[in-house]
C-alpha cells in the first residue's frame, strides 16, 4: 500500500501528524482511522458476498480481480485452450530481429525454404528484376529527387 513512500516521508508524516493532532490526540485518532477502514473492508467483502448470492451458481467462480483488464488479458492468456502457449513458445524474437536487421542491411541471412519469409524473399528477388528486390536504405538522395519546398505551405 506504502511501496512509494520512503523513510524520510514517513517520517515527515509522523511528525506532521503529532504537530497537527498532538501527543495526546493522536493515539485516539489512529485508533478511529483504522476503525473506518476495518469498517470500510467489511463494508466491500459484504458487498462482494451479495453480488456472488445475487449472480446465482454459474458465477461461484467470479472473482473480482478478474474485472482488471491486465489480470483478465493475464488469466486468459494463460489458459491453454487455444493452444497459445505452443504459439508464444515457437516464437524466437531474437531470429526474427536478426533476420530484419539483415534484410535492412542487404546480407543474406540462412533461412530455411519452409519459412514463409525465405520463399517471400525468393519470390520477390525473382520478380524484381536486377536489384535483387532489395532497397538501398544507404543510398542518399541526389538534389533534384527533393520535393520542392513551398514557403507559404509552411
Amino acid at each position: 500500500m506504502f511501496n512509494d513512500i520512503g523513510p524520510l516521508e514517513l517520517v515527515t508524516l509522523v511528525v506532521l501528524a503529532v504537530l497537527v493532532f498532538g501527543p495526546e490526540k493522536l493515539p485516539k485518532f489512529i485508533q478511529d482511522v483504522t476503525r473506518t477502514i476495518r469498517k470500510i473492508r467489511e463494508f466491500s467483502e459484504s458487498a462482494k458476498q451479495d453480488i456472488r448470492s445475487e449472480l446465482g451458481p454459474e458465477f461461484k467462480d467470479f472473482e473480482f480481480e478478474d474485472l482488471n483488464p491486465k489480470t483478465f488479458i493475464r488469466k486468459q492468456l494463460d489458459n491453454d485452450e487455444l493452444g497459445l502457449k505452443e504459439i508464444r513458445n515457437g516464437f524466437d524474437l531474437k531470429k526474427e530481429m536478426a533476420e530484419v536487421t539483415d534484410a535492412v542491411h542487404g546480407t543474406d541471412a540462412p533461412s530455411s525454404p519452409s519459412s514463409p519469409s525465405a520463399s517471400s524473399s525468393s519470390s520477390t528477388s525473382s520478380s524484381s528484376g536486377s536489384t535483387g528486390g532489395r532497397v538501398d536504405m544507404t543510398k542518399k538522395p541526389e538534389e533534384d529527387d527533393r520535393p520542392p519546398f513551398d514557403a507559404d505551405a509552411t
